[in-house]
């Protein structure tokens, strides 16, 4: 069973809703992912999103779903057929993906996992949702037109929701999540490389416990 099934992340719809920020990490040393998602805990963050961008990514969602059991752990960058299958062999709870392509999102389909496809485009939106899918990531949030663009695609498509991700920074993040066709946001500075690399998981921990008070 994948670790997270008893937090109720069953559907993209639940994951929006488990925190304002998802954490979005990329991971050098499977070794630091327990610590991690420990400090992510305890500064109130029970979601991470662990980014396929390394090759140490899979043994740290591993390390992460059989030691940390308490979080809903995510694989992110799944960006070809066989990263669905290997993340969810690997304990993974939920996917995400940057963009979406036929033979990924049934990649991801045949997993049984809830997952956030990424999409920039009112196009890509729409054929989305056609697949039945109302809960996805918008990505590259910032570069694609931010909270503007969010704001403007949500009258003429209201019940799509996002998870935009790119570019966000503590300070930009409340502007996206008052809108109402966002659900939470995606940051990458909730651990920066250099706490990783130090292990100072008490500034990540402090990072999540301001996080956790966004939404």
């Amino acid at each position: 069973m994948a670790n997270g099934d008893n937090l109720g992340a069953t559907t993209g719809a639940d994951l929006l809703a488990l925190s304002p920020v998802i954490p979005v990490v990329v991971v050098d040393d499977a070794d630091h992912a327990v610590p991690l998602a420990q400090a992510l805990l305890r500064g109130g963050v029970r979601v991470i999103e662990l980014t396929l961008r390394t090759p140490a990514a899979l043994a740290a969602i591993e390390n992460v779903a059989r030691e940390v059991p308490e979080i809903v752990i995510g694989a992110g960058t799944v960006t070809a057929p066989e990263h669905a299958e290997q993340a969810a062999k690997a304990g993974a709870a939920f996917l995400v993906t940057p963009g979406t392509t036929d033979r990924v999102l049934d990649a991801a389909d045949a997993t049984g996992l809830p997952y956030l496809p990424g999409a920039a485009t009112v196009s890509e939106v729409m054929r989305l949702a056609e697949r039945g899918l109302s809960a996805l990531k918008f990505f590259p949030a910032e570069a694609a037109g931010g909270v503007d663009y969010l704001k403007s695609i949500g009258g003429p498509i209201p019940h799509v929701k996002f998870c935009p991700t790119g570019g966000i920074t503590p300070q930009t993040a409340p502007a996206y999540l008052a809108l109402p066709n966002v659900g939470c946001v995606g940051g990458s500075w909730l651990a920066p490389k250099d706490a990783l690399a130090n292990g100072d998981w008490d500034r990540i921990e402090t990072l999540a416990r301001e996080a956790s008070r966004l939404g």
